[in-house]
């Protein structure tokens, strides 16, 4: 299965705005410069299909993309979902009275989205263990429900020596490792989202 077309749809402020709930979401969530955006063109094969900004936190909307899949099923030779870019975490440089409603416009969407299937929470590899990664993904846990799972995603691993990068995945077994550079590990990480997603709907 690979993804053959991927367009950006629409941009929302909150859930009230966002686009009829007809698809499987999955959606990237991460603090600045993990490399969200980077992540997204390179999994989707779209150079530019999300835009990065040079000001951390700048990015306040929900950004959609609708996601088509070719298979290897004759029967169903298509599968549909939807990549959700949401506004990055943790930034000092926006009014508190901004981040307030930012912060509350994410967190109803996490919590409130019904066609919310994956939650794709792309960390730093180089700091694993800061306490607002930790926050997020106990936050995750608390409001996750029965039909949806978190995957840990670890960006900028080529920026680690062998040997750490192999402590890391001694530390986090369930983790994915990722390189946008050297597009490592974004095969590993759509298998993640497909198995999920589709099941044997893909063979």
């Amino acid at each position: 299965m690979k993804i053959v077309d991927a367009s950006f749809l629409t941009s929302a402020q909150s859930i009230s705005d966002s686009p009829s709930p007809d698809k499987a979401e999955v959606a990237f969530l991460g603090r600045s410069n993990v490399g969200k955006s980077s992540l997204l063109n390179t999994l989707t094969n779209r150079k530019g299909l999300a835009k990065s900004s040079s000001t951390p936190g700048k990015t306040q909307l929900i950004n959609y993309f609708d996601i088509k899949f070719k298979t290897q099923n004759e029967e169903l030779p298509y599968l549909y979902t939807r990549f959700v870019d949401l506004p990055g975490f943790g930034y000092a440089k926006v009014s508190k009275g901004l981040k307030k409603d930012w912060n509350r416009n994410l967190t109803g969407y996490l919590e409130e989205r019904p066609c919310l299937q994956i939650f794709v929470h792309l960390i730093d590899a180089r700091h694993p263990n800061l306490d607002i990664d930790t926050n997020v993904d106990e936050f995750l846990n608390t409001i996750k429900r029965g039909d949806q799972i978190i995957i840990n995603a670890f960006t900028k691993t080529d920026k680690l020596k062998q040997s750490d990068l192999a402590k890391l995945k001694r530390a986090y077994p369930d983790g994915i490792f990722i390189s946008n550079l050297k597009k490592r590990g974004m095969l590993d990480l759509q298998n993640a989202i497909t198995e999920h997603l589709f099941g044997n709907q893909i063979f």
